[in-house]
């Protein structure tokens, strides 16, 4: 249960009601229920969203946003972004191989990208410049940026999600 109210379409503002009609066609989730007390918030952080990961591929995007999601426990993104990772191609046996951290039938270029993101998440600090030159050997500057952003995205939203209670809006899907 949502520790904090959820603006419904039939409470929200008429600010709030146009990014709901608009933006998220009718259908907000809880995590926009929630932000959508602060609408500024709300209408920035979709554009902002909407923006992080275009330099990648969709594949990379849901596959970072789902092995930061299950580092982190977050039940609320992971099964999120089970449901768009499908979209995607990835399979039940992706999600196993990503809750396993188990890189090896992925890509180089992906196989290096979830290393760092593994890395970014859990010891940011302890980034070396071994890390950075692998990453690099794959990945343009701008895609470097994305991986950066979508990292911090991620890892934001973990930390809104679940500890706020958001309870999700459709069937869990067991990994």
């Amino acid at each position: 249960m949502a520790r904090i109210s959820l603006i419904a379409p039939e409470a929200a503002s008429p600010e709030v009601r146009e990014i709901y009609d608009t933006t998220l066609r009718g259908k907000p989730g809880n995590v926009q229920k929630a932000l959508a007390h602060r609408p500024e918030m709300l209408k920035n952080f979709l554009s902002f969203y909407a923006s992080v990961g275009r330099s990648l591929d969709r594949k990379l995007y849901e596959l970072i946003y789902l092995r930061i999601s299950l580092i982190n426990g977050c039940r609320y993104c992971t099964q999120h972004h089970i449901a768009s990772s499908k979209r995607a191609g990835l399979t039940a046996s992706d999600w196993a191989a990503l809750k396993a951290g188990n890189y090896s039938h992925y890509s180089e270029k992906e196989r290096a990208a979830l290393t760092y993101v593994e890395r970014l998440t859990r010891a940011p600090h302890e980034i070396a410049e071994t890390d950075f030159d692998e990453l690099k050997k794959y990945s343009s500057d701008a895609e470097i940026v994305d991986i950066h952003m979508l990292t911090g995205l991620a890892n934001l939203t973990n930390r809104l999600t679940d500890p706020l209670g958001l309870e999700l809006e459709f069937p869990e899907e067991k990994i």
